[in-house]
Order: C-alpha cells, then sequence, then structure tokens
C-alpha cells in the first residue's frame, strides 16, 4: 500500500501513475493542487512536510485539523467524505502505534 502525507491511498487511485506521481513524489505539486491551489501545492502536504517536519498527518496531534477536514473532493457526498476521512485517519494512526 502507498500512502499519500494524507492518508489516501495512492495504489487505489486512479490517477496514481497517469496524471499523479504521488504528493510525495512530486513535493505537494500534485495535478489538482497545481491546477486549484494558490501555492500550487497541497495544502495538507505542505502543512505536514514543508511547514511541521513531519512525514505525514498522522505525525501531527491536531489530527484532524481544520484543514484536513475541509479538504474535500467536490466529486463525494458529504456522507462519503465523512467515512473517507475516518479511514484515512485510522491509516494515518495506524502506522504510530
Amino acid at each position: 500500500m502507498i500512502l499519500s502525507t494524507c492518508g489516501l491511498k495512492c495504489d487505489e487511485c486512479e490517477f496514481y501513475n497517469k496524471t499523479c506521481a504521488g504528493c510525495r513524489n512530486v513535493k505537494g505539486a500534485t495535478f489538482w493542487a497545481i491546477e486549484m491551489m494558490p501555492d500550487k501545492v497541497c495544502p495538507l502536504y505542505d502543512c505536514a512536510v514543508n511547514r511541521k517536519g513531519y512525514n505525514d498527518c498522522g505525525d501531527c496531534a491536531e489530527l484532524p485539523c481544520e484543514t484536513f477536514l475541509q479538504m474535500k473532493d467536490p466529486a463525494i457526498s458529504d456522507e462519503e467524505h465523512q467515512r473517507m476521512l475516518t479511514v484515512r485517519i485510522d491509516l494515518l494512526r495506524a502506522g504510530k502505534n
């Protein structure tokens, strides 16, 4: 399993190895961040890795922070977003125990 900084499973993503090489490989400058974010970097990667020096969001005592909760794929429902947040947090914390 290849886990992103925010707990997404890269190797299960339809974009992985097509339009995305994974946030770790592109230092947070994923295709969607380049298109949509003012700084051209995923805010979660920027916070966890660039600013705090963590390996991923799972190292942060503030998980889930407001940014983590608000970063929602517009193509999914609020219910699916909440379910996915739980899965991602569990995956990130599992590696820390």
